[in-house]
Formats: C-alpha cells, sequence, structure tokens
C-alpha cells in the first residue's frame, strides 16, 4: 500500500515535470526526482520508527491493563469478604442474609471441588 502511494507520488512528479516541459534540462529533473525519492524515503523511515515505539508503548498500556484488570477482580473478592464478615457480625436481623451468603459460598466451593475433580 505504501508503495502504491511513494510510486503514485514519483509518476505524479514526473507529469509535472513533462508537463512543464523541463526535460530539455535532464539533469535538473534527475535532481528534482532524487530529492523528491530521498524526501519520501526520510518520511518513510520516520514514519517506521514512530511505529516501533508506538507499538512499544501499546504493549506496556496492555501490560498495564491485566495488571489492573487483575488488582480489580482482587478488589472484588476482597470487598464480597468484608461483606460477608460485615453481614456476620451483625444483629439477628442479618441472620438469614448471612445463612444466604454463605450458601452462596459453599455452593461456589463445591463448583471449584468438581471442577477440580474432573
Amino acid at each position: 500500500m505504501k508503495q502504491l502511494v511513494v510510486l503514485n507520488e514519483i509518476i505524479n512528479f514526473v507529469e509535472i515535470v513533462y508537463s512543464q516541459d523541463l526535460m530539455s534540462n535532464t539533469l535538473e529533473a534527475i535532481h528534482l526526482l532524487q530529492v523528491k525519492l530521498q524526501d519520501l524515503l526520510d518520511r518513510y523511515e520516520f514514519l517506521k520508527e514512530e511505529n516501533q515505539i508506538l507499538l512499544h508503548q501499546n504493549g506496556k498500556l496492555h501490560v498495564l491493563l491485566n495488571e489492573n484488570e487483575q488488582q480489580l477482580i482482587a478488589y472484588e473478592q476482597e470487598l464480597e469478604l468484608l461483606k460477608v464478615a460485615k453481614t456476620i457480625e451483625g444483629s439477628n436481623e442479618d441472620t438469614r442474609n448471612t445463612k444466604l451468603k454463605i450458601n452462596a459460598l459453599i455452593r461456589e466451593i463445591d463448583k471449584c471441588i468438581t471442577l477440580l475433580n474432573a
């Protein structure tokens, strides 16, 4: 794709040179073409380096995102445990909620054991 863009720019440049009737001075036309090609090569190298930098930064950000997601999961689990602990130390009115939470935890543990045995 980039090669097509470069070729199109060169073709456009050559058409301009022909249309301005500069071919009488062949050396000047060749020099202008060299300058244009060098400019395109310089831009290509710059963009290639910039792309590498962006890919590296993207990789770092993905690692950071994964770490943050794992930390969020750990915090959510800790929050659930704190909620259960808070419910357990609550009054007799919260006994039903406590029993429901304990039953949910037992079901979760049973699922884990089933998965481990499979």
